[in-house]
Formats: structure tokens, C-alpha cells, sequence
């Protein structure tokens, strides 16, 4: 392989139908979260997200089984085909581009004594790498491994995801993903000025606004503009999505479907003199994914009737707690993105001149982003921006 051109990925049929059932599913997510929050930046990490509920599904039977591969979208795909792909997904993933670091880790913690069947640890070891550990629940040491490890795995941009364990806690599953990558051409420096964004609710604020001029792809329709601004050799990309003049961000995130992505996708054009002014932003996010799975349609595995059968005969198992929690900073260097899920098991018992045609990109009210990846169109990241905060 030429060390200097980027690497390819090539993804079997199966692995392509796994991504576009991610996408389909992370995109429901982002639409139901940014439904049920209050918060005014929100973004999610569909990739870890669905990651995590394929190893928690690996572990369900009968109806519990059948509601997550629904509400994953994970139609006529067998489980076997399921974890395959998702190995192969991952591994090319973290080694596409040497000049951006992605890194995706999953980890099972299990109460010491509780007995787990083997062929579910061994599945989530073999197709997702899962570093699998028993500890004693009952020590206050247990919850500060558990966070070590997703400090550990986020280089301390997310330090913590669960407060304490609970007596009838069995097993906490998890899932993060790392992302750092340098702008292909980065913003210049001495071009941030202030420029005035305009929220929702009509007022204007005063944020630090970068610069570049960059022959970029391009799109403008009827609904938003859009730029791709990539990473490193350019198999990552940020998409920024700018409302239209008479639309706004809620807008283009009512329209976000995997068809729509798609038909976008095929209406960018590269444009040799775009010239993009955008805050810098940097946020973290949390949530409960709980009632919005609930909500669209995973309720089996929160309840009595859960049947997790595959991960134990010992006792009845539910899910308790899907955590999500995310964080990004973005800034004239480039990107740097965390996100972390656990899901916790219980058991029931308790310029240059003007002669040349310039596009301006100016994101001046709030706007959509999505981090991916180019050859399978994997999203990495996906928010919304409502106030560019940036604090130093």
C-alpha cells in the first residue's frame, strides 16, 4: 500500500446493509433526543450507541431479541453476519487514515459470582474486542474502575458514566469511541474574528468566528448549504448543514433520513474557492436513552419480561440504564470527539482578489454537523449547534 495515498474501505454486502441500518437508526435517535432536550447543543455518537445494544443483543432470546433487532433496524441479518460485520467495521475504521486518531473500545464489567455464560463473553471478546472483567459490585472501587476505564479510553474527555451500582446490579456493558483529527487545511489563525450568530429565539451574540478559504465540496438547495470540511487524508469529514434563509436548523433535522443522506450525498460538488466562516464550538453532552429505545420500540428488555437468557440461566435479568454521553471541541486546528454508552444490567429480584466566483459558507444562526467516514458513509458523530460556546 502507497503510505502516502489514503487507504480504502471496502466493505462486504452484509457490512453496507449493517451501516446503513446504523445510520437509519442513529439518525431516529438524534431526532427523538434533540425531541426531548432542553439543552441547546446536543450530540450523540450513533457508532457507540449502536455498538454497545449489539453487544447487550447478543446476549437476548425470543421476544427481547426481536423488539432490539427492530428497533435497530436490523432487518434479515443473522446475529452471526450482525457481529462479523460489525468486526470488520471497526477494524477498518481505526486504521483508515494514520492522521486521524479513532479509537473505539468496549469493555463488560460483571458483579464477582455472577455467572455469566461463557459463549457471551467469548462472542463480545472474538467481534468487538470487549475487555471482560469480574468485580466486587459491593466495594465503592468498582464504580471508579468503571469510570477509569472510560477516562482511560476518551484521554480523560469524558470522565465518568455512572454515579454509583446498585445492590441487584449484575453487569455493565460498555462502549467509547476517540476521535482527534487535524483540518486537511486548517483555519488561519490570525483570521478567527468576532461575528455576530443568531440564536433561536432572535437574539444575537458575539462569537469568535474562523476562516479559511478551501476548495471544499459543496451543496445548496432548499433546504440548507452544506460544506464537507476533511480530515487529515480526507476519509473523515465534518458535514456542516446551514439552514436556508427561511428554514431552520429543527428543519433539516426533521428531514434527516438515510435516503436523504444518500440523495445529498450525490448532489455535493467540489468548488474551488468556498469560503467558510464558523464558530468555534466545544460542549458535552449527556442523556438517558431509556425512554427514547422505549419509544421507539425496545421496551421488552427494560421490563419484567426481559429475557436475557443468552447472558445468564441463573436469574432474570433486565436492562436498567443506557447512559450516553458525548463531548466535541471544535477549533482552527481540527476536531477532537468523545463519546461514551454504557447500558447496565439488573436482575428482578430487586481572500485573494474578486476576480474569481467565491461561494461564502458564513454559519451565522445554529446549524447540524455530522462527523463520517467517507467510503461506508459511517456517522461517527452527529449534532446540533444552538450556541457556539467556547470556553478556553
Amino acid at each position: 500500500m502507497d503510505s502516502n495515498g489514503p487507504k480504502t474501505i471496502n466493505l462486504d454486502e452484509k457490512s453496507a446493509q449493517l451501516i446503513e441500518a446504523d445510520n437509519t437508526f442513529g439518525l431516529e435517535i438524534f431526532q427523538k433526543i434533540r425531541e426531548n432536550s432542553a439543552e441547546e447543543n446536543v450530540m450523540i455518537s450513533p457508532l457507540s450507541i449502536s455498538v454497545a445494544l449489539a453487544m447487550a443483543y447478543n446476549g437476548a432470546d425470543n421476544a427481547t431479541k426481536t423488539e432490539m433487532e427492530k428497533t435497530l433496524k436490523l432487518f434479515g441479518l443473522t446475529p452471526e453476519e450482525i457481529n462479523a460485520s460489525y468486526k470488520q467495521l471497526i477494524e477498518a475504521l481505526q486504521s483508515v487514515d494514520e492522521k486521524v486518531v479513532f479509537e473505539l473500545a468496549n469493555a463488560i464489567f460483571y458483579k464477582n459470582g455472577f455467572a455469566v455464560k461463557p459463549d457471551f463473553l467469548n462472542i463480545n471478546r472474538n467481534n468487538y474486542d470487549a475487555e471482560v472483567s469480574s468485580l466486587d459490585f459491593n466495594s465503592p472501587s468498582a464504580v471508579e474502575t468503571i469510570n477509569n476505564w472510560v477516562a482511560t479510553k476518551t484521554h480523560d474527555k469524558i470522565l465518568s458514566i455512572i454515579d454509583q451500582l446498585n445492590p441487584d446490579d449484575r453487569m455493565v456493558l460498555l462502549n467509547a469511541v476517540y476521535f482527534n483529527g487535524i483540518w486537511t487545511t486548517e483555519f488561519e489563525k490570525e483570521g478567527t474574528k468576532l461575528h455576530n450568530f443568531t440564536k433561536n429565539n432572535g437574539e444575537s451574540i458575539e462569537v469568535p468566528m474562523m476562516n479559511k478559504e478551501d476548495k471544499l465540496e459543496y451543496i445548496s438547495n432548499s433546504l440548507f448549504k452544506a460544506v464537507k470540511l476533511p480530515y487529515g487524508k480526507g476519509q473523515y469529514n465534518m458535514i456542516v448543514m446551514l439552514p436556508a434563509e427561511d428554514k431552520n436548523s429543527q428543519n433539516i433535522i426533521d428531514a434527516l433520513s438515510a435516503d436523504n443522506l444518500t440523495k445529498w450525498e450525490n448532489e455535493f460538488k467540489t468548488e474551488d474557492h468556498v469560503v467558510v466562516t464558523m464558530p468555534r464550538f466545544k460542549f458535552s453532552f449527556e442523556t438517558s436513552l431509556n425512554e427514547v429505545l422505549n419509544e421507539m420500540g425496545m421496551q421488552k428488555a427494560f421490563s419484567g419480561q426481559a429475557d436475557f437468557s443468552k447472558i445468564t440461566d441463573q436469574e432474570d435479568l433486565f436492562i436498567s440504564s443506557v447512559r450516553h454521553k458525548s463531548f466535541i471541541d471544535v477549533n482552527e486546528n481540527g476536531t477532537e470527539a468523545a463519546a461514551v454508552t454504557s447500558i447496565t444490567f439488573t436482575t428482578t429480584s430487586a481572500g485573494p482578489g474578486d476576480t474569481v466566483q467565491k461561494i461564502y459558507f458564513t454559519v451565522d444562526k445554529p446549524f447540524v454537523f455530522a462527523i463520517t467516514e467517507k467510503d461506508t458513509g459511517a456517522i461517527l458523530f452527529m449534532g446540533e449547534v444552538q450556541n457556539p460556546e467556547y470556553e478556553i
